[in-house]
């Protein structure tokens, strides 16, 4: 898929295995009258869903995550596989921030592998028309700012606790390359190798996913190039993808609407694939704000916009009048 047939309206929505069939034609008739025309589908692949939605909406992308993952299956057969932290917890067992960060390392054997499995089944399936890749990062070394209060932590600095990967296989494949243990540097936050070497790490993930999968392939990334190096190890604008969602949720950096623009202008200036911005609904006060965010994306190069929330009537409208 080119540029110049890529969908420029899309949502980041869930399976709902709960819901009749009735409630999720209702859903996906509504999405489409109202002008959208892409869906991020989250929550694998499911059948019913699929089939319903590909009535109405045939540009279906399976929204996968993807080095942040805790199946049970996999803490149990591979715990060796999770990422460490400078202070030495495992994700395995010990997630930062919230239960649901269970990270796993590329460089474990068998990981990438296991990834890539993941993200061909989606490829494969005649309903699906694309892979979009989310978590695909280190887990965040900062947080946005204006998250610190609440998970109680001053991240003006980075701390050992979340500042990953210290794990066996990391460490050595780092000495081996460059004669040192990153767990001895004096100050890995300033040093460029190892920073490097994890963007890698990353970079070199998704390169082995878009070998495996024929379908386009996007993925949620952070607002831009600078910020997601410095916070989540994510080199994005080095990758072979056929579109990126960054999340320019400006509410999360306590910025204003018109910090939209300044982030799609710089990634558009980055990259040289389409730039599709993800705005935050909770994060406008109003739909005249919302209109605005949007007005501002396109005006600095958006290509088209992703919404995350509760999608409204008058918020799909917009989205349809604007990215016409």
């Amino acid at each position: 898929m080119t540029s110049s047939n890529l969908p420029k309206r899309w949502i980041w929505t869930s399976i709902d295995s709960g819901l009749e069939d009735k409630a999720l034609r209702f859903k996906y008739q509504r999405l489409s009258d109202l002008g959208l025309t892409g869906i991020f589908l989250g929550g694998g692949i499911d059948e019913r869903e699929l089939e319903i939605a590909s009535q109405y909406n045939p540009e279906i992308h399976s929204w996968m995550w993807t080095t942040n993952r805790g199946e049970p299956q996999l803490r149990t057969e591979h715990p060796d596989w999770f990422m460490v932290s400078r202070s030495g917890k495992s994700c395995v067992d010990q997630p930062p921030y919230v239960d649901y960060y269970r990270w796993i390392n590329p460089l474990a054997p068998g990981a990438t592998h296991y990834i890539c499995a993941k993200a061909k089944e989606l490829d494969e399936h005649p309903l699906i028309k694309g892979v979009h890749l989310d978590y695909v990062r280190y887990p965040d070394v900062i947080l946005p700012n204006s998250l610190w209060a609440q998970y109680g932590v001053d991240q003006t600095e980075e701390l050992a606790d979340y500042d990953f990967s210290y794990d066996a296989y990391t460490r050595q494949a780092f000495k081996t390359r460059f004669g040192v243990d990153p767990i001895e540097l004096d100050r890995p936050d300033l040093n460029q190798d190892w920073l490097k070497f994890r963007f890698d790490t990353i970079s070199g993930l998704v390169s082995a996913i878009r070998q495996t999968v024929s379908k386009p392939l996007t993925a949620a990334v952070f607002p831009t190039p600078s910020l997601a190096r410095s916070i989540c190890r994510q080199d994005w604008d080095k990758w072979l993808l056929t579109a990126a969602c960054p999340m320019v949720y400006h509410n999360f950096y306590n910025e204003s609407v018109e910090w939209i623009g300044d982030s799609v202008k710089e990634n558009i200036q980055a990259v040289q694939f389409p730039v599709i911005a993800g705005l935050y609904l909770p994060a406008f006060q109003s739909i005249a704000d919302f209109r605005e965010g949007l007005s501002i994306a396109k005006h600095r190069g958006a290509y088209g916009a992703s919404l995350f929330g509760d999608a409204t009537d008058e918020h799909l409208s917009v989205l349809a009048e604007i990215f016409d």
